[in-house]
């Protein structure tokens, strides 16, 4: 397959494809005479698992690993596992951090709305956004 048919089955952009390959996720391809890259289908499910781990926030370097352990014969599964625990953890930390950022823009918003406009020779930008203690 040429890289075009590649990226339309899996659902990437072909610079995507590039760019795995540029830090080593993906091998190069085959060339054909014509200098096409030519994929096989081993390349086509490797590329449609880097795309499953990277959307589910999977980086680079781990998906580096689980596909190296693999091609050595290894099972991967156990490091996988780990990744799981590690992203599980950093979106389960990431919700509060979201969450205490909600509530501060909702006192912010509550606030905003019993505050005039900002007067255009003042020189703030806009008195709702500005740091505490800095007020004009």
């Amino acid at each position: 397959m040429r890289i075009g048919e590649v990226a339309a089955e899996v659902g990437v952009d072909t610079s995507t494809i590039r760019y795995y390959e540029s830090v080593g996720v993906l091998p190069e391809p085959e060339r054909a005479p014509s200098g096409y890259r030519s994929y096989a289908p081993d390349d086509v499910e490797r590329l449609r698992f880097v795309t499953l781990a990277r959307s589910l926030g999977v980086g680079l370097d781990d998906i580096r690993q689980i596909l190296g352990l693999r091609d050595q014969g290894e099972a991967p599964c156990r490091y996988v596992r780990g990744v799981l625990d590690r992203q599980v953890d950093a979106v389960e930390e990431r919700i509060v951090q979201l969450q205490t950022l909600s509530s501060e823009l909702r006192k912010l918003q509550k606030a905003a709305r019993t505050l005039p406009d900002t007067s255009t020779d003042d020189p703030c930008v806009c008195h709702i956004l500005q740091p505490a203690g800095t007020e004009h």
